[in-house]
């Protein structure tokens, strides 16, 4: 399938996808503020650049968005695929996930507690909070 975009215009719409400080990190950070914990954002020390640490806690978030992070669950639908140049995007997208779990691994191999949150988890907030609590009260094992 081709392109329905011209090269400007993708290139117009790709420049607007952020990496830091997206809809479902601020709408994540504001949920983990109100139940008044603190974290400190992107730290560049460790491997990933973590949405959020606790560096207390040696706990970490990382909050995916499900198409480009490539949630694997059978329920999403925003980790579908694109329709026009699979061959570009399939080994990209593939790259990115092969990414997330090294550095989950490697952060772990530091001592760090990983937790992600997936974008389409957004949609139950309250279910959200209870797991964000039980993942930052948990006692390091």
């Amino acid at each position: 399938m081709v392109d329905t975009l011209t090269t400007a215009e993708r290139s117009k719409r790709m420049s607007l996808v952020r990496n830091k400080d997206t809809r479902p990190e601020v709408i994540v950070r504001r949920l983990i503020f109100k139940q008044g914990y603190r974290y400190r954002l992107h730290r560049r020390d460790l491997p990933g650049n973590p949405d959020l640490v606790f560096p207390s806690k040696s706990k970490v978030i990382f909050v995916h968005g499900c198409f480009w992070h490539r949630h694997k669950s059978s329920r999403c639908k925003l980790a579908r695929l694109p329709k026009s140049r699979l061959n570009f995007w399939l080994p990209k997208l593939e790259k990115n996930r092969l990414r997330d779990r090294t550095i989950q691994t490697k952060l772990r191999k530091m001592g760090w507690r990983v937790f992600v949150i997936w974008e389409c988890q957004l949609q139950d907030t309250a279910k959200l909070q209870t797991r964000i609590s039980s993942f930052l009260e948990r006692e390091k094992k």
